[in-house]
Parts: C-alpha cells; sequence; structure tokens
C-alpha cells in the first residue's frame, strides 16, 4: 500500500523535513496529514514517516485527538468525546461479513500458485540478506533461505518485497526491471537443501533400513536414499569438509528427503545435497478469510508453530536430548541459546549459519506471543496489524490502519506481574500497564522497590472479560465467574465505560455525555443581532 494512503489523516509524531532541502519543514509535529501534503512527502522519496498512534499511549479508556487523526465523518480533527473504539469494532467488523470462511488443506505447488515471481511494477532489484553462488554468468542460485528479494524504484522505496527459499533462481542484484519481468524462479516439486560451501561430502547417521531406504526414481531410472522415519536416536545429516577435514556446514536431513550425493563426493557451492518434495515440506491447512481473522484478534498459536531464533548467532547442533534434535545458537559475546526442536520439523538452517534474533529456524507459522517475548510488544504490534490487513486487502477491503491499532493497543493492554517489589500486586496478576505506571511511580517516589512485569498477549475475547469493569464483563460471557470473583475481592465498578452506563440506565460517556460536556452551562447571548 503507498505511503502516502497509509499517512492521510494522521499526525506526525515530529517534524517531517524535505531530505533533498533540509531547511524546508514539509509539515510540522501534531498537524493534520492532508492529501496534499501526503502526495508531498511521497513525492520527496521518504519512504517512513512516524505518526502518533493509539498504540502508543497508555491511558485506560481514552486516547488523545492526535493519536487517532482526521474523523472522516466531518473531514477535522477528531472531536473529543467521540467513540472511536465503537468506530473501530464497527470498521473491522462490517467488511468481516464479506471475508470468505475458507480453510485449505493443501500439498504440493497447489500453495505456490506458480513456481516463478514476476516484478508488478518497473523498479530495481535489491538483495536483502541473500548469499549467492553463479555457476555460469547472469545465472544466481539463493543459497540460503532466509532472505528477500525486493524492487525499489528511484527514491529507493520499497515497491515489493519476497521472501526468497534456498534454490531459487534470481535476477542479478542491482538489475533494472520491467513490469511482468521474470526476477526469480524454483522447482515447483521440491525444496533443495543448498550447500553453502564447496568441499567433500560426509554423511553422518546415514544407516540403511534404519534412517533411509533406497529406491529407484521412475522418472531417471536411477537409484537414490530417501530418508524414512527413524529412532530418536539417529540424527541424518549432510557434513560439508574442507581438505583438512574442517566442518564448512552440517544440514539436518528431514523424513522424506532424497539425498542427491554421496560419501565422499566433491561439490561446489550452490549445489542440490538434498530435495524434500513440497508435499512432505508443506502438507497443512492454510486458513484465509475470516478464520485467520479470529486467529489473529483471539491470539490463538498456530497449530504447527514455528521455532524462532532467541539471539544473533552462529547455528550449531549437538546431539538429541529426549527425543528432539537440539539446536544451539551461539552469539560473539559467548551467550547460547538452546532450542529442542521435534524430530519430525523440518530444520531450515544449516550448522554455521548466521541467524538473526526472530529468524524461523523450522518450518510452520510464527507464533505472536514468541514474537512478544523474543522480539518485544513494538514488533507484536507491526505483525498482527500487518497480518490483518493482509487478510483484508487479499479480498479487497481497505481498512484504516487506526481502526486496527485501537483493537491492537487493547490486548497488549495488560502486563503480568514477574516480581511484586513493595506493590499489593501478585506474581502473576494482570494488571493493566497505565495502572502499574502510576502505582511504580507513587512507590518511586516513596524510594520504594518498584514491581516488575512483563507485556502478554491477550485475545479480543480474554481482554473484554478483563476489563475493569466487571458489570461489562458479566454481561458479555462466564457471568456467575466474572460476578462471583467480584464479589470475592469486593470490587467497585467506577461506571467508566459504554456497557455498563447503559445497562445501570446512565447516560454514556460519550459525546455531548462526556463529563467535561455535561458541566458546561450555555446562557443566551443577549447582544446578539436579531434576523
Amino acid at each position: 500500500m503507498p505511503l502516502a494512503d497509509r499517512i492521510i489523516g494522521r499526525c506526525p509524531s515530529e517534524d517531517v523535513v524535505n531530505p533533498l532541502n533540509p531547511s524546508e519543514v514539509i509539515i510540522r509535529s501534531g498537524e493534520l496529514i492532508t492529501e496534499d501534503i501526503a502526495k508531498q512527502i511521497e513525492k520527496t522519496g521518504i519512504d517512513r514517516v512516524k505518526v502518533l498512534s493509539p498504540l502508543t499511549h497508555m491511558h485506560v479508556n481514552a486516547i488523545p485527538p492526535k493519536s487517532y487523526g482526521l474523523d472522516p465523518s466531518t473531514g477535522r480533527l477528531v472531536e473529543r468525546g467521540t467513540a472511536v473504539g465503537i468506530i473501530a469494532a464497527q470498521s473491522i467488523g462490517e467488511p468481516g461479513t464479506q471475508l470468505t470462511m475458507r480453510t485449505f488443506h493443501i500439498g504440493g505447488v497447489a500453495q505456490l500458485k506458480s513456481p516463478e515471481i514476476k516484478a508488478k511494477n518497473n523498479g530495481r532489484i535489491v538483495y536483502v540478506d541473500i548469499n549467492t553462488v553463479s555457476p555460469v554468468p547472469d545465472y544466481f542460485v539463493a543459497v540460503n533461505g532466509t532472505g528477500f528479494l525486493r524492487i525499489v524504484n528511484d527514491a529507493e522505496q520499497v515497491l515489493e518485497e519476497y521472501r526468497i527459499l534456498a534454490g531459487t533462481v534470481i535476477s542479478k542484484n542491482g538489475k533494472s526491471v520491467k513490469k511482468d519481468e521474470l526476477v526469480a524462479a524454483w522447482d515447483p516439486n521440491f525444496t533443495n537443501i543448498i550447500a553453502n560451501e564447496s568441499g567433500e561430502i560426509r554423511l553422518l547417521d546415514m544407516i540403511s533400513g534404519v534412517t533411509y531406504t533406497e529406491e529407484r526414481d521412475p522418472s531417471s531410472n536411477k537409484f537414490f536414499k530417501y530418508i524414512i522415519e527413524h529412532s530418536d536416536e539417529q540424527n541424518p545429516q549432510i557434513q560439508i569438509v574442507n581438505d583438512k577435514g574442517e566442518n564448512l556446514g552440517t544440514f539436518a536431513i528431514p523424513a522424506g528427503a532424497r539425498i542427491e550425493v554421496g560419501e565422499g563426493d566433491r561439490v561446489e557451492r550452490g549445489s542440490a545435497l538434498a530435495k524434500i518434495p513440497r508435499q512432505a515440506a508443506k502438507t497443512q491447512d492454510i486458513t484465509a478469510g475470516l478464520p485467520r481473522i479470529s486467529e489473529l484478534f483471539e491470539a490463538r498459536p498456530p497449530k504447527e508453530a514455528a521455532e524462532i531464533a532467541k539471539i544473533d548467532g552462529e547455528v550449531e547442533f549437538q546431539p538429541s536430548v529426549r527425543g528432539k534434535k537440539r539446536l544451539v545458537i551461539k552469539d560473539s559475546i559467548g551467550r547460547e541459546e538452546e532450542h529442542l526442536i521435534p524430530h519430525g520439523k523440518h530444520i531450515t538452517v544449516a550448522a554455521g549459519e548466521k541467524v538473526k534474533q526472530g529468524q524461523a529456524l523450522t518450518d510452520g507459522s510464527v507464533d505472536p506471543h514468541d514474537i512478544l517475548d523474543i522480539l518485544g510488544q513494538s514488533r507484536v504490534q507491526d505483525y498482527l496489524i500487518t497480518e490483518i490487513q493482509k487478510v483484508y486487502r487479499s479480498q479487497g477491503v481497505v481498512i484504516n490502519d487506526k481502526h486496527i491499532e485501537i483493537i491492537v493497543s487493547r490486548m497488549l493492554r495488560k502486563v503480568r506481574i514477574s516480581e511484586p517489589g513493595d506493590s499489593d500486586y501478585l506474581w502473576g496478576e494482570h494488571v493493566d500497564r497505565s495502572v502499574l505506571a502510576e502505582v511504580n511511580r507513587s512507590i518511586h517516589e516513596r524510594g520504594g522497590q518498584i514491581a516488575e512485569y512483563e507485556p502478554i498477549l491477550l485475545g479480543i475475547t480474554k481482554a473484554s472479560l478483563e476489563t475493569e469493569s466487571f458489570i461489562s464483563a458479566a454481561s458479555f460471557q462466564e457471568t456467575t465467574r466474572v460476578l462471583t470473583d467480584a464479589a470475592t475481592m469486593a470490587r467497585r465498578d467506577p461506571l467508566s465505560g459504554f456497557k455498563e452506563n447503559v445497562i445501570m440506565g446512565h447516560l454514556v460517556p460519550a459525546g455531548t455525555g462526556l463529563p467535561v460536556y455535561r458541566k458546561i452551562r450555555v446562557s443566551p447571548n443577549l447582544e446578539a443581532p436579531q434576523v
């Protein structure tokens, strides 16, 4: 989605300066970005703008008008008292009726649609973390499966971005491409495990009848080794060594893979060591439309979650423990993080490969709870907004980011107490982030030990049940439990939200019912001219 479309109606959190003329300020901090200003920003080549957002504001029940921005119904900055939470819920709920309820059970090339990528725009190719080998001139093969290929315009703005798998043939870095030009292609039937260096092959834990069987390939009439399901003690691997016998790379081979090399063979960097049939690599249920939206908003862990790296560092394989493969990441200062991976999972990184924090180490979908634990709150916010928008946009529905930001901010509102300090909280108690900040400020002023916490991600159903108002929560779900808990804890309901005021027959605190407006007394202007 173009940058201009995303920033119209938002307020920047800092001055936006023209990079071509640093003395020119395009728009000041806190001013409303109009359509003309948005286009002007895009023309200067700026590819990102910091804006005020509901995600960064900590108040329990409200956000500042400038964090929301333009009210589409008036074309002006949103008024105080506008029920932006209800508007956000309507904005994601109403288009939800247009989403299909599809779940695909896929395997092989069905999930790829086409084994090639064509440029959708004119531009220039840029590699991001892609290592390549060139067996022949102008023919580049990706050696690793962790990089991205981008197509950028003259102003270096990213127009397209694609994840590149190991073994993909790609166009040259820096090459200019035209719309519909082929930029990448791969084998539609197999996922390749690629040699990261040239050297000699060593086959580890390859035992006939135990970890592999030999079968004839009907298409080529050749015999190949096929890895079979095996006991937990065995861990079939292909190792590449140099002339001195030093290890250059070790690759774990999953069940179902076909071995392309033999003991003692010489291989060049970029050669295929093993091929995994795509049915074996990617047979799973792919949710789309409404089920995917539900999965994201309820923050449900995926069925087949990928293991992700906890730190930056180098991959090392160690002997299996408790029936699981043991993958250790070591960083430059000597820290180690251990990952225990079930034998059935395909590891997508090789021994000796450099990985980044948060990078997927195995096949599978990423769990947003893992992103929160490892990469932090801002990254899980980005992930949820991007993934939710992907689903809506794939079916032609356009929703402003700020509506989704309001919902996501509610999902991340609570924290879990990890060390109570001098507060009255208990270990593991869920507390509102803004309330805890106020409590900690008070404790700090007294010279006490503040409470420590860790962020948590709650699905929207769970978040609604953990609201400050027990009347609101009881009217939603689990009425008996909510009321019992409230009675046991002698809780008081401040009646600060909409539902509890409607239930009690009070004026809702929104619009002209906002307390600040209720105290206004209008007196007639006696000097007004008669018409």
